[in-house]
């Protein structure tokens, strides 16, 4: 097992024989795109590569993925022993994910638990929230809880129940609570990285392997809205 380590572009907050976790920067992509941009995926390889002076290719499995604009922790599988099991956790519910959200306005309440139906436009690669169950919607249920009132904004802890596509954005936007640079979900403005404020905190989950429960924290980006949180 290794310890916190960046190395390059890469921010490593673990590793071991079955998996490396790592937190990703703000506009990486986790797996290869019609943009052809280099995806993390190819920069993990990269590092195990050069690490363990590998000949040949080196395997590893995405388990899950983040929103380009997003940040924070991302887990790989780095044996085939190790993918199916973590891909079972990840669809099965059996991960606690929670998450940092700085938003453009304080919600209605301090701590409450949406329930919506999600409905996705391929199209957009958009998601739309609706308060009443319809037809092709996905029930998404998450808690949030206000941490801290920022000068301009607000962080929310959020306790993510179910994993649907651009979850947290639809379900926090459909309160009126935008997250900090995300136009595409009603921000006044874009952040200037492209990012948005939102970060993958921390995840707990079963290792794959050895069964025992395990933790991790991802530290947000560097910038001053982020440095503002607690």
């Amino acid at each position: 097992m290794s310890v916190r380590s960046t190395h390059s572009n890469l921010d490593v907050l673990f590793e071991d024989n079955h998996l490396i976790v790592v937190n990703k920067r703000p506009g990486d992509i986790v797996q290869g795109d019609k943009t052809g941009d280099v995806p993390l995926s190819e920069v993990v390889k990269t590092y195990l590569k050069t690490k363990y002076d590998k000949p040949g290719n080196v395997y590893l499995g995405v388990v899950h993925r983040l929103d380009r604009p997003t940040s924070g922790i991302v887990v790989f599988a780095k044996t085939s022993k190790a993918l199916p099991r973590l891909n079972r956790l990840f669809s099965e519910g059996k991960t606690k994910k929670v998450y940092w959200a700085v938003v453009t306005r304080t919600p209605p309440k301090d701590r409450d638990i949406l329930e919506h139906w999600l409905v996705r436009n391929p199209k957009q690669n958009k998601s739309y929230a609706h308060g009443n169950e319809v037809s092709n919607g996905k029930k998404a249920i998450l808690e949030y809880k206000v941490v801290k009132k920022l000068d301009n904004h607000v962080l929310l802890e959020i306790d993510l129940k179910t994993g649907r596509h651009h979850q947290i954005r639809a379900q926090l936007a459909a309160i009126g609570c935008t997250i900090k640079g995300d136009l595409k979900y009603g921000a006044p403005r874009s952040n200037k990285n492209g990012s948005i404020h939102l970060h993958a905190r921390t995840l707990t989950l079963e290792h794959p392997v050895k069964k025992q429960s395990i933790s991790f924290v991802a530290p947000p980006p560097e910038d001053a809205v982020w440095k503002a949180c607690p």
